[in-house]
């Protein structure tokens, strides 16, 4: 047979599989972006071919908008939305060049007084967004905006005159929490995970976990939820669990939990599929289309997850 030029085609996950269940979800409900991002991670696709549906999403002042995350709808750039173009350009292994150079001049122009990131710039204002990301007009710095960014950018070992300040802000600010909610914390973990200063973030990520478990922002048994209160301003039954820390092997926040834990953690993980194939979002529901547009992405980290622990190959 003639040599045609064109890629294999990507081998399909076997049928009847939690990955094959996921698949077919993903190409039902998904956005472009997720479609592409479950292809590249599951079944040979293409760098290239996710980058070019981020594009869709990207500004001329570099940032990105467009609800790329769904919780905040509209066309502006926003840092929560840039934060999701990185993660999903570490995810490909294209975070950095150009783009990465734009996207820090976009961070620089919506920085706060002391260099850091709010979670929504006030020209949000105007467009829909979750009620529990309220836009005001002098929005203080935010760990939870700022730490994965900071995280991502050391990781990919970018060096931007942004990073200096962003990076003495997080570390004050995870050295300073002290009552705390497991985003936040998860924030903190991303930052601590990627920092270069590895001794300094051994020593933060050890304090931290002692938090986390004397205040009980981890759902350690997921057979006894009522141990584990839910966080003030969360939905009913949005627990965050041991996995939702430690996302892989690799993170500081792994030796927060013993073998045991993790174990009933990613047990428990697995078991929430659903019957069409994605995972649920656990946050408060406050429109349909968000909903809808989360799932896949939560879907997919899940399935991340999974495979990093070695609980399936895919």
């Amino acid at each position: 047979m003639a040599d045609t030029g064109a890629s294999p085609l990507p081998a399909a996950p076997p049928a009847r599989s939690p990955l094959f269940s996921a698949e077919q979800f993903v190409w039902l409900t998904a956005r472009v972006l997720e479609q592409r991002l479950f292809a590249y991670h599951f079944l040979r696709g293409a760098p290239d071919a996710v980058e070019a549906a981020l594009d869709a999403y990207r500004n001329e002042d570099g940032g990105y908008g467009h609800a790329l995350e769904p919780d905040l709808r509209g066309p502006v750039s926003q840092p929560l939305h840039t934060a999701h173009a990185l993660r999903v350009l570490d995810a490909v292994g294209r975070c950095g060049g150009q783009r990465v150079e734009r996207v820090c001049r976009y961070l620089t122009s919506v920085s706060t007084a002391d260099g850091a990131l709010p979670a929504v710039h006030p020209s949000q204002r105007g467009y829909p967004a979750a009620p529990f990301v309220p836009v005001v007009d002098d929005p203080p710095s935010d760990l939870l905006a700022t730490g994965p960014v900071v995280g991502l950018l050391h990781r990919n070992e970018v060096w931007h005159a942004w990073l200096f300040r962003a990076t003495d802000f997080c570390w004050q600010a995870v050295e300073n929490l002290e009552k705390s909610h497991p985003y936040e914390v998860q924030a903190a973990v991303a930052f601590l995970d990627c920092v270069p200063d590895r001794p300094r973030a051994q020593a933060a990520a050890d304090r931290l976990g002692r938090l986390v478990r004397e205040q009980r922002l981890v759902a350690l048994d997921p057979e006894r939820l009522d141990a584990c209160p839910v966080a003030p301003g969360y939905a009913p039954g949005e627990h965050h669990f041991p996995h939702d820390f430690a996302k892989s092997p690799a993170s500081l926040a792994r030796a927060w939990f013993t073998d045991e834990e993790m174990a009933r953690s990613l047990d428990h993980l697995a078991a929430e599929q659903q019957p069409d194939g994605g995972w649920p979002v656990r946050r408060r529901r406050w429109a349909p289309v968000p909903a809808l547009e989360a799932r896949p992405m939560v879907t997919i980290e899940a399935l991340r997850t999974l495979r990093a622990y070695g609980r399936f190959v895919g």
